[in-house]
């Protein structure tokens, strides 16, 4: 949960990760590392939301996926402005992580046959097919050339699994504006993948 009142968002903890978020962009490797407890539960709660739409055989685990994506972060440097992109950040490594490692999967299994979705579909079924999550992963990247932030939305809310109000905080932007740019982008996508079926 990215929210204010959370263990990682409270005003305390909230601080501790601008600090040391900011830190570690003026090379202090030991900050990073310091930010794993405090974030730990929050990265825990995307990355469960990403398995949770997965196929009940998939061989990556929530914590797994979540280790994989922290250890990404760290490598890149730390270049993160503050804790919002830093959530932001964890989510979208996450999706590369699991798409990458369905397409990987696909291509050993079956010579990787894509085919479309529907939106409501791939997003509210309690299980995705593993070509579903591509198309989707194709559709919100063709998306980001357009409108980066509203495939953000997207990816918090439907891939993260966070809710208008967690996405709002993280994106530092209003609960209304993650409801109009949601809806928004659900045409934009869904009109993408009908486009990409026929």
């Amino acid at each position: 949960m990215v929210s204010s009142g959370s263990a990682t968002g409270g005003t305390a903890p909230g601080n501790d990760i601008t600090r040391l978020l900011a830190n570690s962009r003026e090379g202090d490797r030991a900050a990073f590392d310091q930010l794993l407890p405090l974030v730990y539960a929050e990265l825990r709660k995307i990355a469960a939301g990403y398995m949770s739409r997965q196929d009940p055989g998939h061989t990556l685990q929530p914590t797994a996926l979540l280790h994989e994506a922290y250890l990404k972060m760290a490598g890149a440097g730390g270049e993160y402005r503050d804790r919002s992109h830093f959530f932001t950040v964890a989510a979208a490594i996450m999706r590369n992580i699991l798409v990458d490692h369905v397409r990987t999967r696909m291509a050993e299994k079956r010579g990787g046959d894509l085919m479309p979705v529907q939106l409501a579909e791939a997003y509210h079924a309690a299980v995705v097919r593993p070509n579903d999550l591509i198309a989707l992963d194709d559709a919100l990247d063709a998306l980001a050339k357009t409108d980066e932030r509203k495939a953000r939305v997207l990816e918090l809310r439907y891939f993260g699994g966070l809710s208008v109000e967690e996405t709002a905080t993280a994106l530092g932007v209003s609960v209304a504006t993650i409801g109009r740019e949601t809806r928004f982008a659900e045409v934009w996508l869904r009109r993408e993948l009908q486009a990409a079926g026929q």
